[in-house]
């Protein structure tokens, strides 16, 4: 197993040694060479100037990869963007809505698919809600719920309110295929804790976004979309970047052209330092060996001591608590240095591969002597 405590030793810039780091499903911990990429991307700039894209460009194939061994699947299917909203509105924007005007989703989803598809909604596209629980079964309603007027489905891997895996998502994708329509798998709260393989889940003709904000431990500005072989999907937001190779020759006139692979959904010019800072925070988690399957049974293990039962696999990377005035209950942790956060009336633990068993105990017992 992991020893966290060895492992802390690479996140000095975030004390994580000095106080207890439970924001793991909100936001982790960089490690240090985090701090050095992040300065070799200034100091690179400052050396080729426009040159430098060259750089930021082998970065982003970097990063393409550290996200496409995680889903098992190629680099060559992976666009990357600043955040997971750009790529849903650009996988959103490609789609049929005028001849198939629903969407199917549920009511678990984190904010980026809920508020981009309640604002659609108001505009006419019906927006079909399935509920999220009991997540054991969601995969099974949300089939039953797609017929012939569905444009995409829309649903995460891992509930992020609760943590609750929603399985057999396989179900979804066979009956889009069977009436054309697609499927958008959120993966953002499963990756790098989850093991998330898109063969082993029978996904390989799903669209999948994601990021390393969170499990990754990469920061924000490093969001992905994985699309599908083959997809011939004409994105209508659609930046510069996708014609970028081709910027020698005059545009077109009429129908617009889309970049090989990735380009098909890319942007525009971004701050290339998160890749810089993601390709070697990859680099770091393959050399310590922290690969899918041992950060869960690292997470599993913090989960116990956490809730005090043995471990469920139906569930995902952190715990969620119900309790009263949550946010009272935070500030009280947080002056016992004691870092979490939440969300409505759920109190969120998410521990993290560099928390001690020690740390975890800790935080038990002052979390029992808030409760009581």
């Amino acid at each position: 197993m992991i020893d966290p405590a060895d492992l802390a030793k690479h996140y000095t810039r975030f004390r994580v040694t000095e106080r207890i780091l439970l924001t793991g499903h909100s936001h982790q911990a960089w490690p240090d060479v985090a701090f050095e990429a992040q300065q070799q991307a200034l100091l690179d700039t400052a050396e080729h100037v426009d040159d430098v894209w060259d750089l930021a460009f082998q970065k982003a194939n970097e990063v393409r990869r550290g996200f496409a061994r995680l889903l098992d699947d190629t680099p060559e299917r992976i666009a990357l963007a600043q955040n997971t909203h750009e790529l849903v509105v650009r996988f959103l924007s490609a789609l049929p809505l005028r001849k198939r005007p629903q969407l199917v989703t549920t009511d678990g989803e984190f904010h980026t698919i809920r508020r981009q598809l309640d604002r659609l909604a108001e505009e006419g596209i019906e927006v079909i809600k399935v509920p999220a629980m009991p997540a054991s079964t969601l995969a099974e309603r949300l089939a039953v719920s797609i017929d012939d007027r569905t444009a995409a489905v829309l649903v995460s891997a891992v509930l992020y309110e609760n943590a609750h895996i929603v399985p057999n998502l396989t179900a979804v994708q066979q009956a889009c295929e069977r009436v054309g329509a697609e499927l958008l798998v959120d993966a953002y709260h499963a990756l790098n804790v989850v093991p998330f393989s898109l063969i082993e889940e029978g996904l390989q003709r799903a669209y999948v976004v994601g990021g390393g904000y969170k499990y990754c431990q990469l920061g924000p500005g490093n969001a992905f979309l994985r699309f599908p072989e083959g997809s011939d999907l004409r994105p209508v937001v659609t930046g510069w970047f996708s014609e970028f190779t081709d910027l020698g020759r005059s545009p077109r006139e009429g129908r617009v052209s889309y970049g090989a692979g990735p380009a098909r959904f890319a942007g525009a010019t971004y701050d290339f330092t998160s890749h810089y800072r993601a390709a070697a925070v990859f680099k770091f988690f393959e050399e310590q060996k922290l690969a899918p399957k041992k950060l869960r049974e690292l997470n599993q293990h913090q989960i116990e001591i956490l809730s005090g039962v043995t471990r469920n696999e139906a569930i995902g990377g952190f715990l969620a608590l119900p309790v009263s005035r949550p946010a009272k209950v935070q500030k009280a942790l947080r002056k016992k240095n004691i870092w979490t956060d939440y969300r409505g009336d759920t109190l969120r633990l998410g521990p993290a591969p560099y928390v001690t068993d020690e740390q975890l105990q800790a935080a038990v017992e002052v979390f029992a002597h808030q409760e009581s």
